[in-house]
This record gives C-alpha cells, sequence and structure tokens, in this order.
C-alpha cells in the first residue's frame, strides 16, 4: 500500500517536471531564434555600413539634388497638363512661404517672451493669456440667467450665494491654468529643493570648512578602536 500511494504522489511531481522541461525547450528555442535574428541584423547593417563607406562623399548631396529634380519635373508637368505658367505657379508658392516665415517671425516678436521683468507685466501677460483661451459665450445658458432673480436684481434679493459655478468650467480651470501654472514654474524654477535635515551653506568652500571641524573620520576611528578595546 505504501508503495502505490508513494508511486501515486511521484506521478504528478514527474508530470509537472516534464512540463518544467518543455517550457525550458521552448524558450531555449526562442532564445536560439532571438540570437540568429540579431545576428542576421547585424551582419546586414554590417554590409550596409560597409556599401555607405564606399559610396563617394557627395552621395547623399547628389541623392537630394537627383530627387528635387524629378520632383521639380513631375510638378512642371502637372502644370502642363493643367495648362498653368509653371514659373509663375513656383513664384507664387515661394512667395506665400516667405510671408508665412515673415508672419511667424513677426508673431514672434509681438508677444516674446521675455521672462519675469515686474509683478504688472507678469499681471498683464497672464490676463491676455486667459482672454485668449476664454471660451465662446454660451448664449443658451445666457438666455436661462435672465430669467432669474440674479439677472436683474431686486433689492431684497441677495445675489453673491445664488451663483454657482459649473463642474465643467471648475475641471477646465484646474486642467488648463492650476496645472499648467504648476508646471511652468517647476520648469523655470532655479530654486534648490530645501531638506529638514539638511545643512545648508553659503558656498562649497564653507561646506567644507564646516565638514573639516566636525572631525567625522577622527570621530570614527576613535569609536571604531574603542569598541574594538571594549570587546577584547
Amino acid at each position: 500500500m505504501s508503495t502505490q500511494a508513494e508511486r501515486s504522489s511521484s506521478a504528478p511531481k514527474d508530470m509537472s517536471f516534464a512540463e518544467r522541461q518543455i517550457k525550458r525547450i521552448k524558450r531555449l528555442r526562442s532564445l536560439h531564434t532571438a540570437r540568429n535574428e540579431a545576428r542576421t541584423h547585424n551582419q546586414h547593417e554590417v554590409v550596409a555600413e560597409q556599401a555607405r563607406n564606399k559610396l563617394p562623399p557627395n552621395y547623399e548631396a547628389k541623392g537630394r539634388q537627383a530627387e528635387w529634380l524629378l520632383d521639380d519635373q513631375a510638378k512642371h508637368q502637372e502644370a502642363e497638363k493643367a495648362v498653368k505658367d509653371y514659373d509663375r505657379v513656383n513664384l507664387l508658392n515661394l512667395l506665400s512661404a516667405v510671408e508665412a516665415e515673415r508672419f511667424k517671425c513677426k508673431k514672434k516678436k509681438r508677444n516674446p517672451d521675455e521672462g519675469f521683468s515686474t509683478y504688472e507685466q507678469a499681471t498683464v501677460r497672464q490676463h491676455n493669456k486667459l482672454v485668449k483661451i476664454m471660451p465662446a459665450a454660451d448664449m443658451e445658458q445666457y438666455e436661462k440667467q435672465k430669467y432669474g432673480d440674479a439677472f436683474h436684481s431686486e433689492p431684497n434679493v441677495t445675489i453673491h450665494e445664488m451663483h454657482k459655478d459649473r463642474e465643467e468650467a471648475i475641471d477646465k480651470m484646474v486642467n488648463d491654468l492650476l496645472e499648467e501654472q504648476i508646471v511652468k514654474r517647476a520648469r523655470y524654477s532655479r530654486s534648490r529643493g530645501y531638506f529638514d535635515d539638511t545643512d545648508y551653506y553659503i558656498n562649497d568652500k564653507i561646506a567644507k570648512f564646516n565638514k573639516k571641524l566636525e572631525f567625522e573620520d577622527w570621530k570614527l576611528g576613535r569609536s571604531y578602536t574603542t569598541e574594538l578595546g571594549t570587546a577584547i
């Protein structure tokens, strides 16, 4: 009876070991496949690099020039099919690109980010930014507010507690304004992180001098020898 119980208990162990062996073999085969693929990829890269090294130095420039010529020829053919003057169309496109670049430069000059100058200028810039991102007026909500007492208040009406901000407006304020300001302040902040347990000094020279005054190495050596002597 005991031998049969031992055989029955050893059967699932043999099966689990066989399963583990199959899993290991599959993993080993996948590793071999990945290694062979990496080796093949490296060989292709080496061959391509050798081919690039054999090319003349101005090969890439000539390739870009050939692509530009082919593109120019295709545009010329399209202009001929559309019965248009290719030189005139090309000049108009060039002028539009130049005007776009000029407008972009002008826009940068119009609203440059000069950093912090005064609190008044920072407040003005923040106000202008908030006005630009202000959403369009909700006329439906405006018409609904007309029927309430808060719109045309009477002498006996208190309007301070009647207005309630919408959840959409609160979420927009949190997402668009507060989180952006936190990220921007963290990016532009030059202050060091503050830790309560750390000693701060004006410069590194004073920090090194104070560290020498503490005699940390001497204290460690004395404590080590004292502990060693007491242990003996």
